[in-house]
C-alpha cells in the first residue's frame, strides 16, 4: 500500500519590511499555499502578514491561522505554545495540504518558526525553510554600509547581550532588539566614542534613521537595530 501523501510546512522569511523584499521563491510559496500561519492572534494586526498582503495573489482566499506566542522567558510555557502550535498545523499537513509559516526577516535567524519547525518534524512531518532577507543586512543597505569587509569578523547580538561585553568585540556588532534598555545602550555608546548608526522600522511607513550614536531616540520602538562598527 502507497503511504498517503501528506503537506508541507514552510517556514517562509517575508523580509524585514519592505514587500518588494519578499525573494521570488518566498511568494512562489504563499501564492500556492491556502494556509497561512503567522506568529500573532489577528492578521490584520501581525506585521509579517501585512507585509505580505500587499504583493500576494487572492489573500482573501487564504485561510489564516493564529500562532500566538506569550511573550515571557518561561520555557515551560513556551513549550506548550509550540505544542499547541504544531497542533493546529498538524491535522492540515495530515490532509496532504501545505502550510506556509510567515516570519519576519529570515526563518533562521532568531525566529518563532524554527521551534515550530522541530516540532512538526518530530511529529514525521516534512518542514522546509524559505529563507528572507535579514533586517540587519536591509539595515546596512539602507544605510549605504559594509557589514564586513575582507577578513572582518561580525557579530550578531540578541536583545539579552551584556553591552559593555560585546561592544569588547572585534568587527561589526549588529545589536537587535535594544528597545527595551535604549537609553542604556545609547549612553555606552556615546561614552566610548564609538561608530554606531541605527535604522528603526527598516523599509516600513514610519521608518527612521539614525547616523550618529548622539542621535538615537532613547524611546525607540521594539523594531530597531543597531549597528557599531570599528571605524571611529
Amino acid at each position: 500500500m502507497l503511504k498517503k501523501k501528506t503537506g508541507i510546512l514552510y517556514g517562509v522569511g517575508v523580509g524585514p519590511g519592505d514587500p518588494e523584499n519578499i525573494t521570488i521563491k518566498a511568494l512562489k510559496i504563499i501564492n500556492q499555499t491556502k494556509y497561512l500561519a503567522f506568529p500573532g492572534n489577528k492578521p490584520e494586526e501581525t506585521l509579517c502578514v501585512k507585509i505580505a498582503i500587499p504583493v500576494m495573489d487572492s489573500p482573501e482566499k487564504k485561510e489564516y491561522i493564529a500562532c500566538p506566542v506569550t511573550m515571557t522567558k518561561d520555557k515551560a510555557v513556551l513549550e506548550a505554545d509550540y505544542e499547541a502550535i504544531r497542533d493546529k498545523i498538524v491535522p492540515i499537513l495530515e490532509r496532504g495540504e501545505d502550510v506556509a509559516f510567515l516570519n519576519l526577516g529570515d526563518p533562521t535567524v532568531y525566529a518563532t518558526y524554527m521551534y515550530v519547525h522541530k516540532k512538526v518534524e518530530e511529529a514525521g512531518f516534512e518542514a522546509r525553510i524559505i529563507n528572507g532577507i535579514t533586517s540587519f543586512c536591509a539595515a546596512a543597505a539602507r544605510l549605504d554600509i559594509s557589514l564586513g569587509m575582507r577578513n572582518e569578523i561580525i557579530h550578531i547580538i540578541p536583545g539579552s547581550y551584556d553591552i559593555e561585553t560585546v561592544l569588547q568585540y572585534p568587527g561589526t556588532k549588529v545589536l537587535m532588539k535594544s528597545a527595551s534598555k535604549m537609553d542604556y545602550v545609547k549612553k555606552t555608546l556615546v561614552e566610548k566614542g564609538l561608530t554606531a548608526m541605527m535604522v528603526e522600522n527598516c523599509g516600513l511607513e514610519n521608518e527612521r534613521i539614525f547616523l550618529t550614536a548622539k542621535e538615537i531616540d532613547e524611546e525607540a520602538g521594539y523594531m530597531s537595530l543597531i549597528i557599531v562598527r570599528d571605524d571611529k
